[in-house]
């Protein structure tokens, strides 16, 4: 059975990501009691059939249930239930405008005296266990649904698990690190198309801008350290049983030099292996480069 735990701050997208695998063929359940998972479990066995689920889990369990709960995923993965646990964060800032716009309560919320801010903060700190325990974070901070149906889609629905996914993210310094980085390189020391202004308009997928950070040996030199850096310890990361890996490249704007750098390493990086994802924060843009291309 292939199980996927969906779990999160309240506001950041679960119940879009849970109706996502349910479309796939999950058999999906929100707001799961931790403690009844090993029950639900044997009872999907014997019942014959199904061999994919979904929950969610998340703040609105008991405390005493969220703090079992590794135990509880150990033993599952000892009877060999493939356990994937993606975790859903969102920068505060953002769930506060979300809940002001929407006018709805958040959980914690209910029943006690909690503002909405302090709500917001005792969920994270509520969920930090399973947020340690996440296979796979994904920051929904500018995530419209759609982006994320498809993030669930190819990360998740899709995913190999003898396999690591190696996801490359440009981003501007200017607007905040991604929340759901694993390593993070900063390429502001190389030389800025910016301050050139027949090149303020392009990125760093077109041409124009191509050549301009080509003609630096510096540019190259950097992109040769990081892919050594890369290939040296992803093969570490995967025998760890890491399943997912987000490389941030962080530029001012996230327009040029981090762009350019993100297309120039997922050219070299699939040539060790089947499919590289790509996403250019600022530029809204989202795909796979193929080892066959």
């Amino acid at each position: 059975m292939q199980l996927v735990i969906i779990s999160g701050r309240s506001g950041s997208g679960k119940s879009i990501a849970l109706q996502a695998l349910e479309d796939l063929g999950y058999y999906a359940i929100d707001n799961l009691p931790a403690m009844l998972l090993d029950a639900l479990i044997d009872e999907l066995r014997e019942q014959g059939g199904r061999t994919h689920l979904a929950v969610s889990i998340d703040a609105r369990n008991l405390p005493a249930a969220l703090a079992e709960l590794p135990k509880l995923l150990e033993a599952l993965r000892q009877r060999t239930i493939k356990c994937q646990i993606v975790y859903l964060t969102t920068d505060a800032r953002i769930l506060l405008e979300r809940y002001s716009a929407t006018r709805r309560r958040h959980p914690l919320t209910r029943n006690s005296s909690l503002t909405l801010e302090e709500a917001i903060d005792q969920e994270e700190q509520t969920l930090h266990q399973i947020r340690d325990l996440a296979d796979l974070t994904i920051d929904t901070s500018r995530l419209s649904a759609h982006d994320l149906r498809r993030r669930i889609t190819d990360q998740v629905a899709h995913q190999r698990r003898d396999q690591l996914t190696l996801t490359f993210e440009s981003f501007g310094y200017k607007r905040g690190v991604p929340l759901d980085a694993d390593i993070v390189f900063d390429v502001r020391c190389l030389p800025n198309p910016y301050w050139d202004p027949s090149l303020r308009s392009s990125t760093g997928r077109d041409a124009d801008i191509i050549a301009f950070l080509g003609n630096y040996p510096l540019v190259d030199a950097m992109a040769n350290d990081i892919q050594a850096w890369l290939e040296r310890w992803l093969p570490e990361y995967q025998n760890s049983q890491r399943s997912y890996m987000t490389v941030a490249i962080g530029c001012t704007g996230g327009q040029h030099r981090s762009v350019y750098m993100v297309e120039q390493l997922a050219q070299r990086l699939v040539r060790h292996m089947d499919e590289v994802q790509l996403r250019h924060r600022e530029l809204g843009l989202q795909y796979t480069v193929n080892a066959a291309h």
